[in-house]
């Protein structure tokens, strides 16, 4: 696929692109490039130099840093339709602060910073839509430290199922399917995988949650939003 079979309707999918113009989207098409990584792939590495920024279009990338002591943190993973590396356009100093790593086969677009910068100089719009962009992100960024540094394990991981609960749930038992594997979301957590797996099995203990391979069953979802650890 060529960059003018990406369609406007998916550019301005992007937060940053909703108000440019049918003019502008072409200065950004222009510069753009189409991406494809198979999975374990790396897209870049912390420290290298950020000229671009992305959105997801298949498969799933996980961003992470390595501690001193070679242990890795996952920061996040990013799922199709999510764009990730645009509040470095801002950073005076313009490195990725992170890894990344394909999970999957995926495919990207990444966006040329520089003709972004200059877009910004001529849209009022832009520059908003990308404030409220970046105060919603540094919002959540702010409840996962929360989550992270003052709430038990066994919270935090109650947290991030219920959090996949869908908001149309009809009754009080649901199954959700695990997007990533379960080390993946321990490192995300900040949780041994050995103790993802002790609190699963004491969660199933309670009749609250059922493990079905890639997939849990939330038996009792009111239970699992007022369990106390």
């Amino acid at each position: 696929m060529s960059s003018q079979e990406i369609t406007n309707k998916e550019l301005k999918s992007h937060p940053l692109m909703s108000s440019l113009s049918d003019e502008m989207l072409e200065q950004v098409r222009k510069n753009l490039k189409l991406i494809k990584l198979e999975a374990g792939e790396c897209l870049f590495n912390q420290g290298d130099h950020a000229d671009r920024f992305y959105q997801l279009r298949s498969g799933q990338i996980k961003l992470y840093r390595v501690s001193m002591e070679g242990n890795e943190r996952v920061i996040e993973v990013i799922m199709p339709g999510q764009t990730f590396a645009e509040a470095i356009l801002f950073m005076e100093k313009r490195d990725y602060p992170v890894n990344s790593q394909a999970l999957s086969d995926v495919e990207l677009i990444a966006f040329d910073s520089a003709t972004f910068l200059k877009l910004l100089e001529t849209s009022q719009q832009t520059c908003f839509y990308l404030l409220a962009d970046m105060s919603k992100r540094l919002h959540m960024r702010l409840n996962e430290i929360e989550n992270l540094t003052l709430q038990n394990a066994t919270f935090r991981m109650i947290h991030y199922l219920l959090q996949r609960v869908p908001d149309d749930v009809d009754g009080n038992e649901v199954e959700i399917s695990l997007d990533v594997s379960k080390n993946i979301i321990a490192s995300r957590l900040s949780i041994q995988p050995e103790t993802f797996s002790r609190i699963l099995k004491n969660l199933a203990k309670r009749e609250l949650v059922k493990v079905k391979g890639k997939s849990i069953c939330l038996l009792d979802i009111d239970g699992l939003r007022g369990f106390e650890a």
